[in-house]
């Protein structure tokens, strides 16, 4: 097909084909993370699942076809929503945080008596390669996995790693593997190494473990790499002829075929015919992929990228919390937070309005570092662990990767996630977590798989010469730069609660990932212009009142018949500029009007 120029980059899976024993003796309602070698466990487990169409599947995929059931043409991945295999990309160790999060979230909501689409004894398989197994997400998932387990949680994932010794030219060191991992506590080791029998037997004993025991398995699948990286990768660029011929000899196919047929298993003959089979099916598969459609114009490609449906939305955050539902929750007696507060601070109505949504939507949770007992750095999520249990409200470890793959996983099953970043500034070492990952989901799958999320982050320049860029970080521009992320802004505590309302609700309606930026100088700011006068206090908008809710576009005015000058701000610019437009009327005579954009992603081009 790539000589023929109907075939697109692709990694071959050639070397690898042991991984099919790891899906043929799960179950096909196991969630599965593949590396992208991982071909034969894909096909392994279509016919475990009776597909009949996986290899016209794969050929379609490489053609770039629109008829791909996954992707539609949009890349060449690994998945199905029939075989529960959630599309990954090239992913360098980039996923074994949300497949923890996945594994995770099982007994999360188990935990919460709310149904999932997957068994109770569900086990979420994550292949990935040696060379991956350095990477910080790969050590970040693993350790993520580990912490959990320790604390008592279920954690019932099989981490399989497809060891062929090589990082493109780069070879692994022997036994590097095993010395990395062997002797960590909370994770079990196991190697699948041998013939093809016993092979079978260690993988089974690897997940019968981790089903049994809710706890995580680390196996260990020596491979090959066949035919080297990928694409245009010379291999003799690099190594030697006698090593490559070597590893042909090799080839898992061939030595699994020889063992069969010295255990009396099958014929030399009921092989080849095996062989011949494939052979003619592969082929006619790829004949028939390359003449199908493809996506034509450039809204069909963007199509599930971000989608948005303001009605659906608009009904969704009016939504009321009903009398019974808080009665319920806090036996007739509301804490004060949890009424309706007046004349607020932003960090009040932003705890209000979290507590509202928590109580309506009983699949929300609310997670981070120090939001539970503490109740968040800045006490925003005070008091909600105690309202609500620790189930729903937790603190996680000090790991901002982690924190995102665990709102994937528990999105990903059908949860609605509101995990909290400490910083803008911590954000940054794990925005592929957002950019690679949570906002390229429903992009890769056509919306067949979905992670909604509204990731929370502590934001902006807050404090006078303290922290640096550790604390105090403007830097929004790679959060606006990430393809389907969308982005708000709140400056006002009336604002914040019904932006924060909207943007659960574009994550529950339209599975999108939202970015709550909240600005941290402003979460206790009381005053507007002078010390005293309390005009940076709101009311509480009621929960279905006819101002519950501002959705994307809806920009702040203020002084809307002002003529003279247009300041255009959001978060703490906003405070800034109406000082700012005062003190110009005041003293120079000069009419401003100021316009909040309220949301940077998408930008309010028509405002």
């Amino acid at each position: 097909m790539k000589q023929q120029g109907s075939g697109y980059y692709t990694i071959q899976s050639a070397g690898h084909e042991q991984n099919a024993v790891v899906a043929a003796r799960l179950n096909p309602t196991d969630p599965a993370f593949l590396h992208y070698r991982s071909g034969a466990f894909f096909l392994a487990r279509a016919r475990q699942a009776a597909s009949p169409s996986a290899v016209l599947d794969v050929a379609l995929s490489l053609a770039a076809s629109s008829d791909d059931p996954i992707a539609q043409g949009r890349h060449k991945v690994w998945g199905s929503r029939k075989l529960w295999i959630p599309p990954q990309t090239s992913t360098i160790a980039s996923h074994l945080p949300k497949a923890v999060g996945t594994a995770f979230a099982l007994g999360r909501a188990r935990r919460l008596g709310l149904a999932t689409e997957l068994p109770r004894d569900a086990v979420v398989c994550c292949s990935f390669g040696d060379a991956s197994l350095n990477h910080a997400s790969a050590l970040a998932g693993i350790n993520a996995a580990r912490w959990a387990r320790r604390r008592g949680n279920e954690v019932p994932i099989l981490f399989v790693c497809e060891d062929n010794g090589w990082g493109i030219s780069v070879d692994t060191p022997r036994h590097w593997v095993e010395d990395s991992v062997a002797g960590l506590s909370h994770l079990r080791y196991l190697s699948a190494d041998g013939w093809l029998e016993q092979i079978w037997e260690i993988i089974g004993r690897a997940i019968e473990h981790c089903r049994e025991q809710g706890a995580p398995v680390f196996l260990h699948l020596p491979t090959l790499r066949l035919w080297g990286h990928a694409g245009s990768d010379v291999e003799t660029s690099y190594r030697d002829r006698a090593s490559i011929d070597a590893d042909l000899e090799r080839d898992p196919l061939l030595l699994n075929a020889e063992r069969l047929v010295a255990l009396g298993l099958a014929s030399a003959s009921q092989l080849r015919d095996v062989t011949l089979k494939a052979s003619v099916e592969v082929k006619e598969a790829v004949q028939e992929a390359v003449q199908r459609d493809k996506l034509r114009t450039r809204r069909d490609v963007l199509a599930p990228l971000a989608p948005y449906d303001a009605a659906q939305v608009r009904v969704s955050a009016s939504g009321t919390a009903l009398a019974e539902a808080r009665d319920l929750a806090f036996d007739g007696a509301l804490p004060e937070n949890a009424q309706a507060p007046r004349r607020r601070t932003l960090a009040a109505h932003i705890n209000a309005s979290l507590a509202d949504e928590m109580l309506r939507r009983p699949e929300a949770l609310v997670f981070g570092e120090d939001v539970g007992v503490k109740g968040g750095v800045y006490h925003v999520t005070a008091n909600l662990q105690e309202r609500f249990g620790s189930a729903r409200v937790f603190d996680t470890l000090l790991d901002e990767t982690t924190i995102l793959g665990v709102a994937q996983g528990a999105a990903l099953l059908g949860l609605l996630p509101v995990p909290e970043v400490q910083y803008l500034a911590y954000l940054h070492n794990a925005l592929d977590q957002l950019r690679g990952e949570a906002c390229s989901t429903q992009f890769f799958s056509n919306r067949q798989f979905q992670t909604p999320m509204v990731l929370r982050v502590a934001s902006f320049g807050y404090q006078r010469g303290f922290g640096g860029h550790f604390h105090n970080d403007n830097a929004i521009g790679a959060l606006r730069d990430i393809p389907g992320l969308m982005l708000a802004a709140p400056a006002r505590g009336d604002d914040a609660a019904r932006m924060l309302r909207a943007a659960l609700a574009c994550a529950a309606e339209c599975g999108r990932v939202v970015g709550f930026l909240e600005p941290i100088a402003l979460y206790h700011e009381k005053d507007l212009y002078q010390e005293g006068d309390a005009g940076w206090l709101t009311d509480y908008p009621e929960p279905g009142s006819d101002n519950a809710s501002l959705l994307p576009g809806e920009v702040g005015i203020y002084g809307s018949e002002k003529r003279d000058l247009l300041i255009v701000s959001y978060a703490n610019g906003l405070r800034l500029s109406l000082r700012a437009a005062r003190t110009l009327e005041r003293d120079h005579g000069i009419q401003v009007r100021v316009l909040d954009l309220r949301w940077l992603a998408p930008l309010p081009f028509e405002a």
